[in-house]
């Protein structure tokens, strides 16, 4: 999420009473997590395992659970609860404004939108040129729908990231400050969930369609003219490139990439990056040709156990 203007590290650090390492007026321009953050963001690490990663990330800002060496040109913000802090940062800058119409405030919806009854669209949303929105679909916070763009019945766009900080107490949910962006002629069916980024844009690229009942998690981008059937489940922070193909109820786990041109069989389970111009299929997925071969050799077993 990048900041209506640009502040301090000083003035960050005071709003959660916290201190910090570095030059006062160190600017502060966004706030992200480590997937997604770009130079000028603030991300928070609250785990020795993560200190490098984190350190040396392209964040500029680090909200960070103990004084460690601060890099050249960034700084630190020393907290005892870095998530807590950074939610409560979260919700300063990007606090949640309760629905109290069926469309929010500050929205841009084109003349030439078709909305079917019974449609929610919240604050902050702009709808393009010859968006269909069909009966009960949901449209989040800031969420951003281009030409042409099309939403089933039911599907909802924008909804909160799934991203929960296990504590003694249960499971605390990091404010979502992110949103959506459907780009032009993008198709969602019906019963879709797609999920806004924690503190970044969930993307789906232009000339995508996406079948019923499939799910998009939070900080995912998927390219230009993807196919997704019924049932595909796709968790947060997985880079899907262009022109994939991925059928009937296949599940992507988080942090890993799909290249270009990729085709992933039905059932199939991604659990690594996959190289594009491929078939994959199986669960954990390997290329189609390897798993029939595995198959047809699993099938001849019986017959060799006989003759032992």
């Amino acid at each position: 999420m990048k900041l209506k203007k640009e502040h301090t590290v000083a003035e960050i650090a005071a709003l959660i009473d916290a201190t910090f390492v570095g030059d006062a007026n160190h600017p502060v321009t966004g706030l992200n997590e480590i997937h997604r953050v770009e130079p000028g963001d603030l991300m928070f690490v609250d785990h020795p395992k993560y200190y490098q990663k984190a350190l040396k990330s392209a964040a500029t800002t680090i909200l960070i659970d103990q004084e460690v060496e601060c890099p050249e040109g960034k700084a630190l913000i020393v907290s005892k609860q870095p998530f807590d802090d950074y939610n409560k940062l979260t919700k300063h800058f990007a606090p949640t404004i309760p629905w109290t119409s069926s469309v929010g405030e500050n929205c841009t919806i084109d003349p030439s939108a078709t909305i079917y009854p019974n449609v929610t669209i919240g604050h902050d949303v702009t709808i393009g040129k010859n968006v269909v929105l069909y009966p009960g679909a949901v449209i989040g916070d800031r969420s951003v729908l281009e030409d042409n763009v099309i939403v089933g019945s039911n599907s909802v766009v924008g909804h909160y990231a799934f991203y929960y900080k296990k504590k003694d107490t249960g499971f605390d949910r990091m404010h979502s400050c992110g949103d959506v962006r459907l780009e032009k002629d993008v198709e969602i069916g019906a019963l879709c969930t797609i999920d806004a980024g924690v503190s970044a844009t969930t993307i789906v690229g232009s000339g995508t369609k996406i079948d019923n009942q499939v799910h998009i998690g939070h900080d995912t981008v998927v390219g230009k003219h993807c196919l997704m059937a019924a049932n595909v489940g796709i968790a947060g922070c997985v880079t899907i490139e262009d022109r994939v193909t991925l059928w009937g109820q296949v599940g992507v786990v988080s942090d890993v990439v799909i290249g270009e041109g990729a085709v992933v069989l039905g059932q199939a389970g991604v659990g690594r990056s996959l190289e594009g111009g491929k078939s994959y299929l199986g669960s954990p997925c390997d290329e189609a040709r390897k798993k029939f071969r595995e198959i047809a050799a699993i099938r001849k077993l019986p017959e060799i156990i006989e003759h032992l």
